[in-house]
């Protein structure tokens, strides 16, 4: 009766008892109201999809991202470890139960003649041992809690790292198609040069230009051609940055890669940019990496529970049921039978002040963790702010690139026409064919930056999200055991 009322007992004071040491609260460094002003943020917020990269309408682009995203090892690392965490929380979630293991042993023992009266024997042994340390004051929950905030950070982790390979792909791409795209403007200037040469050297040939003219032609023309090399550099090395990313070897896409008569960086993409400001404000802590770093934060509070459990008593049950014979033969049978229980209790009494700074060192560890999330969360308000400034901006000098290059058009033209009547000089040509590849040049780096811009915006919002499915933080920790401990 008394075994019973102590079973119950220690039952409902397991059942009672919430684990030692604080309990998660979400740090509020900033307000939604200071977020929303800082960030411009609207009220309404518009779903953007996690493929948004596909916005571009590209399949080149499409078919990259995809495959970077199942044959990169950098994201295949981040599956693993992944996976790791969960197998480590299936196994911390354990720990703290009652454990049982199968015994069977033989014995023999042979006493020294020295010890007195010589005695031998042996027997046989088959039983099952328990053991059981309580988790009277919840470390052990903890640790499962810190197991499981580490879990969640890694699924964090692997988010982010997909982001960021798709961020990636995309930039490299974006780069590839303007590297492409500037080497046709080269080469086509390249057959134009060339025959401004031809001509001036037919006039030299009749005497109706000078040496000088003659030398800025070909300065002209042999300045076009050290660019080629230059690009031709870079087109081969943002197509082996794809391969990589993509998990293949360098040149193994390149047929995928070549140049396209309908570059997308050759037209400038609209964007709506009126959705930078529809976000919701929850945006920054949805970050992949700000995520990760809240569950770090998670996992580092957890351990100050586990470290102040440690100062007080544990309490261990092991028992052993099962049979002793000296024969083997009758090992199995009623009058064989053995059992025994042994409660044992441990008191941590001096420690050099081990234990007590051990819990000032995780004190201190989970105040650092938490400056890490707020640094991660000023990170990401500062990449959003940047990302949305960038782009706006990036559109009033696209269209001033544009305009230029239109005028520059129309000035080569018309310059080029007056040299062919002997109107002017060669050095006025010389300057508007530089002016027109500059121009040419800066209306596709604007056009390309357009695209990187996005890309970047995308990326500092964490990729894609729904108004109506980001989860709320947790105010509320689970204990291994599935209870609920509130503040």
């Amino acid at each position: 009766m008394i075994n019973r009322y102590a079973s119950l007992s220690l039952s409902v004071l397991l059942a009672s008892s919430c684990a030692v040491g604080p309990d998660y609260k979400q740090p509020e460094f900033f307000s939604d109201k200071d977020i929303a002003t800082s960030l411009k943020l609207t009220k309404s917020a518009t779903e953007i999809k996690k493929d948004w990269y596909k916005e571009f309408n590209d399949q080149t682009l499409n078919k990259l991202v995809e495959k970077g995203l199942s044959e990169s090892p950098t994201v295949s690392i981040a599956i693993e470890n992944l996976r790791q965490a969960r197998q480590s929380l299936r196994i911390t979630a354990v720990q703290n139960l009652p454990t049982i293991d199968a015994d069977g042993s033989y014995h023999y023992v042979k006493d020294s003649i020295n010890y007195g009266v010589p005695i031998s024997t042996d027997y046989y042994q088959l039983g099952l041992d328990a053991s059981w340390e309580i988790d009277i004051w919840g470390g052990g929950r903890r640790q499962t809690e810190s197991a499981r905030a580490l879990a969640e950070a890694a699924s964090a982790n692997l988010d982010n790292v997909r982001l960021s390979l798709t961020a990636e792909i995309a930039t490299n791409y974006i780069s590839l198609r303007q590297a492409q795209e500037q080497l046709n403007i080269a080469k086509k200037n390249l057959k134009l040069q060339q025959s401004i040469y031809d001509l001036t050297k037919e006039k030299y040939d009749v005497g109706l230009t000078d040496d000088i003219s003659l030398k800025q032609a070909e300065y002209l023309l042999e300045t076009t051609k050290e660019q080629i090399p230059q690009l031709e550099t870079e087109v081969e090395a943002y197509k082996n940055a794809l391969a990589i990313l993509s998990g293949e070897l360098p040149g193994s896409l390149n047929n995928d890669l070549k140049n396209k008569e309908a570059n997308l960086i050759s037209r400038r993409f609209e964007y709506d940019l009126e959705r930078l400001y529809a976000l919701p404000i929850s945006v920054i802590r949805n970050r992949p990496d700000v995520r990760e770093a809240e569950n770090q934060l998670i996992a580092q509070n957890a351990k100050i529970g586990q470290a102040i459990a440690e100062l007080f008593p544990s309490v261990n049950l092991s028992g052993l049921v099962g049979f002793q014979s000296q024969k083997i033969s009758n090992l199995i049978s009623s009058e064989s039978d053995t059992y025994s229980y042994s409660p044992a209790i441990n008191m941590p009494l001096f420690h050099w002040g081990a234990l007590v700074n051990n819990v000032k060192l995780q004190e201190s560890m989970t105040k650092e963790q938490e400056n890490m999330y707020k640094s991660s969360i000023l990170n990401a308000a500062q990449e959003i702010r940047n990302s949305v400034v960038s782009l706006q901006k990036e559109y009033e000098r696209n269209q001033s690139a544009f305009l230029s290059e239109k005028a520059q058009q129309e000035v080569s033209k018309l310059t080029l026409d007056k040299y062919k009547q002997g109107l002017i000089e060669f050095s006025e040509v010389l300057s508007t064919q530089q002016n027109l590849l500059d121009s040419q040049n800066g209306l596709i780096s604007s056009n390309a930056n357009i695209y990187t811009d996005i890309i970047a915006f995308y990326k500092a919002i964490g990729g894609g999200y729904s108004p109506s499915s980001n989860p709320a933080s947790q105010k509320v920790v689970a204990n291994a055991d599935g209870a609920l401990c509130k503040d």
